[in-house]
């Protein structure tokens, strides 16, 4: 279900790329430090976290798992 949803944010984001398991976001392309933070904006909203701007690194938005790890260990907003 978050998978399914954070691949619909980035697709909204970035509606020209597959986003496939395999490729690296960022190394590929596909997403660049702008749209980072606009995903980091729609994830805290969307799923009612704060992400720490130490968290903001390459290898946590390299792909849905990677993203949806970092989602799941950011706190939940009080």
């Amino acid at each position: 279900m978050m998978e399914e949803k954070v691949l619909a944010m980035l697709k909204e984001l970035q509606p020209t790329f597959g986003f496939e398991e395999g490729v690296d976001f960022i190394e590929a392309g596909y997403l660049d430090s702008f749209d980072v933070v606009q995903l980091v904006a729609e994830l805290e909203s969307q799923f009612g976290v704060l992400i720490s701007a130490l968290e903001i690194l390459p290898e946590n938005f390299a792909s849905v798992k990677a993203i949806c790890a970092l989602v799941e260990r950011s706190p939940k907003r009080g």
